[in-house]
């Protein structure tokens, strides 16, 4: 499919399409972009004009009439919930006398999980897709598109239609093939290993841990969930980005691809962490406590993951952004990709200098902190 004299749209909103149409192009592997879970964060009133998160996706159709590419975009008035930071560029842009909101951005918000962002059922579709995005930009007169957590695979794809690439790290556990959690701690360092097995058992010292999913989690463990949501997010964003509904949605329409992590004590549910499953990979996502118990973030949304993944057979936990000290518990740097088009010459030469710098750092960071892994050496 050429790019060229190909007609595009924007849809209002993911729930306007099919689930049919739209996961045709997603696919079934990350969970994160499927119909489901975009369409309740709109229907929840999470990512909403509202919310600063206005779902504007981007739609190529087929010569069969049926969407042969989509993209999850939205319009953006602020820069939170994105994890990959543009605050500085927004400051340097306005200061210049531009406006840098409303900007696009092709992202699942307030996730910061590697995907597809350009979703395809017809491969050749994805030209034309970056190129109904980037028009969508330059006819609405926007300061730039952001593709955020973009899957190598993919960010080829933008680097080759001219998008500026920027990296990151993030922390990912991976499965060698492991039988049981003392299979993985067989592979670290002595010191390690018994570093571990005593968080371990500091952290469930008089507690049960719970693995709910499907039709084990009622209402009731959400509103628990909510709690320790709302407590965590309160502290990190000043406010939580997902309402209470999400949870109830989320719960009736991919409660098959949700983990959920109790911590109990005497049966009341202390502390909690969220996950869902996809087609190889246990995604972390939400975590918060009642009560503070040593170890126990650690334990729910470190170890207890790994248990899961080893138990379905999954190859790669992905524990959300940030955080070196998931170094220490067998989580190993790997490099996040987002892609960027500023229009404005001037405005990208200024961006593209800096990205050129910041990836020199990126990289050495990367390979220091490759090094510090828990993992035996070999002799």
């Amino acid at each position: 499919m050429s790019s060229a004299n190909v007609t595009a749209r924007i849809a209002d909103g993911v729930r306007a399409l099919s689930a049919e149409d739209w996961d045709a192009c997603a696919g079934r592997g990350n969970p994160f972009v499927s119909h489901a879970f975009l369409s309740i964060l709109e229907e929840s009133g999470s990512a909403t004009a509202q919310a600063g998160w206005q779902p504007v996706p981007i739609v190529v159709d087929g010569a069969d009439g049926r969407p042969a590419a989509v993209a999850p975009a939205y319009a953006k008035s602020h820069s939170q919930g994105e994890y990959v930071f543009d605050h500085a560029w927004a400051d340097a842009w306005e200061r210049a006398g531009g406006r840098y909101y409303p900007k696009l951005q092709l992202a699942v918000p307030f996730s910061p999980v590697p995907g597809p962002r350009l979703l395809l059922r017809d491969q050749a579709a994805a030209p034309a897709l970056i190129a109904a995005v980037e028009a969508v930009v330059d006819q609405h007169d926007l300061s730039s598109a952001h593709a955020t957590f973009v899957t190598p695979d993919q960010i080829t794809l933008f680097e080759d239609a001219g998008w500026l690439v920027r990296q990151g790290t993030q922390f990912h556990w991976a499965n060698r093939g492991y039988g049981s959690f003392d299979d993985f701690l067989a592979d670290l360092a002595s010191r390690k290993r018994k570093a571990i097995r005593k968080e371990r058992a500091a952290a469930v010292e008089g507690l049960t841990i719970r693995h709910l999913s499907g039709a084990e989690i009622s209402e009731a463990h959400w509103d628990a969930f909510w709690t320790f949501y709302q407590d965590t997010g309160s502290r990190k964003w000043g406010r939580p980005y997902l309402t209470r509904r999400f949870f109830s949605l989320l719960g009736e329409r991919m409660a098959d691809a949700c983990l959920l992590m109790l911590a109990e004590r005497d049966g009341v549910p202390i502390a909690g962490a969220l996950n869902l499953i996809g087609a190889d990979t246990l995604y972390g996502r939400y975590w918060g406590c009642t009560e503070d118990v040593p170890f126990l973030h650690f334990e729910l949304c470190y170890y207890q993951a790994i248990d899961a993944a080893i138990a379905r057979g999954l190859a790669t936990v992905e524990a959300g952004a940030q955080g070196e000290h998931k170094l220490a518990r067998g989580y190993t740097p790997v490099p996040t990709w987002s892609a960027h088009y500023l229009p404005d010459p001037q405005f990208r030469r200024a961006v593209g200098d800096f990205l050129a710098r910041e990836r020199l750092a990126v990289e050495e960071e990367q390979a220091f902190l490759g090094e510090m892994t828990p993992f035996r050496k070999a002799s």
